[in-house]
């Protein structure tokens, strides 16, 4: 039950007979009269059973992106119905978005009739967002009482990671195109494949002159080249506690998988295989996509209920799991942090063993704040800021300086710029025939 605004109005209505015969009986004799009316309108109320619910599926969204969800209400009573219809969510799947009675929806139903509520979402947690329950507000014909009831209408909304780096990926194309030759001439150079002959012109690498083949021609005959394909890939993601730190509100957690997108479509296109890790203690997710034409999509799926665990990384369970994916020289790629203390003690004592069968990566994402301190000498506190803010910077210049020693290529940005800085390093790779 719950009663409408009519009702403190009706109440306050009363203060005219309290002023005209100011007794205490005058009182109760009107607030007498106030619940009668409730209570018969109350009872001439239609019920909310002879609502029938259902949900239409909604299926899965980008983090960021909205969707909308429609709820499907029959009337199978014998009397009409008015009132309202409240289709709850849980706060994460951003059911307010147009407001905060946006999921409210009047209802007026003759007997046998049905309507479609819809609701817009936008998720801001990845997940299996859920809903909460349906709500239905039914009034009588004096609008001063409702019956009211909530019934559980099963519906979820998958928010996948968000892919905000793909615009980046059709520029990344067209240099993967001109690496494979379609649009540009071909390339020679260390582990690249022999694809196929052409006369020579001016400006072509000597080295590449095929002198048997140009015997035979009487002209000048190169051989052409295109980087390898069927090369593997190894993302791991790092889930530990460093991952839930936020850069500009957005965890970096949430960053490092976008990244890991950019590089699991890009090197697709580019005909490798993908391999992917997330953990922290452990090995949380495993993927074998193996190049497959929607490896985005499976490795969306993979990240969608990854959550940073407040914990250390154990690299030497990670790194065990990266050496059983196959002792075939891959590109494994650790989008992770530069924290010194984590590094030196779990990451570095497993990296000469990876870095002896493949071609490392660490890509991190550095906070542009600590650029902005350092830049900042306005007042005292500034500056003793400033200080610190430098001896973080010094810190992982040194770690990364540490890991460059041991072989590995670092990639340290902000968060913007990590996915794209990323992929232009496999190309950059691809084309020198490093992978």
């Amino acid at each position: 039950m719950a009663i409408s605004g009519r009702v403190p109005l009706l109440v306050l209505l009363g203060l005219v007979p309290v002023v005209l015969r100011p007794e205490i009986s005058t009182v109760w004799l009107w607030l007498a009269v106030v619940a009668l009316v409730v209570a018969v309108d109350l009872a001439l109320a239609p019920s909310p059973a002879g609502l029938a619910f259902s949900r239409r599926p909604v299926g899965a969204v980008r983090l960021g992106e909205g969707t909308r969800t429609e709820l499907v209400v029959r009337n199978e009573g014998r009397r009409s119905v008015r009132g309202r219809v409240r289709d709850a969510w849980q706060p994460s799947a951003g059911a307010d978005v147009d407001g905060p009675h946006a999921n409210r929806h009047p209802l007026r139903l003759a007997p046998g009739d049905g309507a479609r509520l819809t609701t817009a979402l936008l998720p801001v947690r990845r997940g299996d967002l859920r809903t909460a329950g349906v709500s239905v507000r039914l009034g009588g014909p004096l609008g001063a009482a409702y019956r009211q009831r909530t019934v559980d209408v099963p519906g979820s909304v998958r928010a996948l990671p968000a892919f905000d780096s793909r615009k980046h990926l059709p520029s990344r194309l067209a240099r993967l195109r001109e690496l494979d030759g379609r649009s540009a001439v071909r390339i020679r150079g260390q582990g690249t494949e022999f694809d196929s002959l052409r006369e020579y012109v001016r400006g072509d690498d000597v080295r590449s002159i095929d002198w048997r083949a140009s015997a035979r021609t009487r002209k000048v005959v190169v051989r052409t080249w295109q980087p390898e394909r069927d090369r593997r890939v190894v993302i791991v993601l790092d889930t530990s506690r460093t991952s839930a730190g936020r850069v500009r509100g957005v965890p970096r957690l949430d960053s490092s998988m976008d990244a890991a997108l950019l590089l699991a479509a890009l090197a697709s296109r580019a005909g490798d295989r993908i391999d992917f890790l997330a953990g922290d203690r452990g090995v949380r997710r495993r993927v074998r996509a193996a190049g497959s034409a929607q490896v985005v999509h499976t490795l969306s799926e993979a990240m969608t209920d990854l959550d940073a665990v407040i914990a250390e990384a154990d690299w030497r369970a990670l790194a065990g799991a990266t050496q059983e994916l196959g002792r075939r020289r891959a590109l494994v790629v650790l989008l992770t942090s530069l924290e010194s203390a984590v590094v030196e003690e779990s990451l570095l004592p497993v990296l000469p063993t990876l870095t002896h069968h493949h071609r490392v990566v660490v890509a991190a994402v550095r906070d542009p704040a600590l650029d902005e301190l350092a830049a900042d000498r306005s007042d005292l506190a500034a500056v003793y800021a400033a200080a610190a803010a430098e001896q973080v910077a010094a810190r992982r210049r040194a770690t990364a300086d540490l890991l460059e020693a041991l072989g590995v290529d670092v990639l340290d940005t902000d968060a913007e710029r990590l996915a794209p800085a990323l992929a232009d390093h496999y190309l950059s790779l691809k084309a020198r025939g490093l992978l």
